[in-house]
């Protein structure tokens, strides 16, 4: 089974950024610039972690993480929230939706991809 790995970012450039990085590492990426498409993919695609920024432009990552863990197909995949905000308040919000946990950016390489293999599932 690959280590596929989705990315919910609508900078594009960040998400290619990301994207690059992972893939350099040997991880197989899914993108996606909303909420929405998010929730597609992760039931469709099936991936084995996903990054979830919290400020999309259609939802909050809270409620498509919400949607992700309510739907069978998705509902086991960790969800790492990926944010700007470093309020407390974000990070209880991401755990208590059901993410696995919360990286405030800026983010190293280094620390994501330690994440994902913290949290990626066999």
């Amino acid at each position: 089974m690959s280590k596929s790995v989705l990315i919910v970012e609508d900078n594009e450039h960040l998400r290619q950024i990301l994207a690059s990085v992972l893939r350099f590492s040997g991880y197989e990426t899914v993108e996606a610039g909303s909420g929405a498409e998010a929730i597609e993919k992760a039931a469709s695609g099936r991936p084995r972690v996903i990054l979830l920024d919290l400020d999309l432009p259609d939802m909050t990552g809270i409620n498509v993480a919400r949607s992700i863990k309510r739907n069978p197909p998705s509902a086991h995949i960790p969800i790492i929230a990926c944010s700007a905000f470093s309020n407390g308040e974000a990070r209880e919000e991401s755990l208590s939706a059901g993410m696995v946990d919360y990286l405030q950016k800026p983010i190293s390489s280094a620390l994501i991809k330690a994440k994902i293999e913290q949290f990626i599932l066999p």
